[in-house]
């Protein structure tokens, strides 16, 4: 099915393109959302009318979606989840839980907008891409972490398994520290006991 493109889109063309593509592409996605018509001549021949509004609409939302790109780029939202010890979320972390946490943190973000390569189920910092305009997007960071605390931590550089490496080795000294303390007092049990003998001698 032959469509023209109203707007830039990814791997397919750009405004103004009469493309060949999948009639159910065309019918469920292209055509619903404003990006194409059908490329008859009574259309070609309305684009071409319109094309000088069309490409000045762009651009002024081109220039809206860079200001809002660079303000978003590069922000870090918290996402709290529950997780295994190991790391693994009970779950997933979803478009939509990206597009709420960019929200709450004062970027309105739709969920469609939200573009995740492969599903979060696991704890630590994650990069997610948002597309705000056909040739604007900018990338955020989602800190997945089941407390504040420890996104506090993930933050500032920790791994979910150097922490939990770090609370082993903490709670394994503590032990040491335990026994070594067993020890001493153990020791100094001896210690008095000759001093003890010595002076029931002394009184024999």
């Amino acid at each position: 099915m032959q469509v023209i493109l109203l707007e830039r889109v990814a791997k397919l063309g750009q405004m103004g393109d009469v493309v060949d593509v999948k009639s159910g592409y065309a019918r469920n996605f292209l055509l619903p959302q404003g990006k194409a018509l059908t490329a008859s001549s009574a259309n070609v021949a309305s684009f071409e009318a319109r094309k000088a509004q069309l490409e000045a609409t762009n651009l002024e939302t081109k220039k809206e979606a860079q200001d809002f790109a660079d303000r978003l780029n590069g922000q870090q939202f918290v996402v709290i989840r529950s997780a295994s010890d190991a790391g693994s979320l009970y779950g997933s972390v979803s478009t939509r839980d990206a597009a709420e946490a960019a929200t709450a943190g004062g970027f309105t973000v739709d969920r469609k907008q939200v573009v995740l390569a492969r599903p979060i189920k696991e704890l630590g910092l994650h990069d997610v891409h948002i597309i705000l305009h056909p040739e604007v997007d900018a990338t955020i960071q989602l800190n997945v972490a089941r407390s504040a605390e420890e996104a506090e931590l993930q933050a500032s550089g920790k791994s979910i398994q150097e922490l939990a490496a770090e609370e082993e080795a903490a709670a394994e000294f503590e032990i040491a520290e335990l026994f070594d303390d067993l020890g001493s007092a153990a020791s100094d049990d001896d210690d008095m006991a000759p001093v003890a003998e010595e002076n029931s001698d002394e009184e024999a």
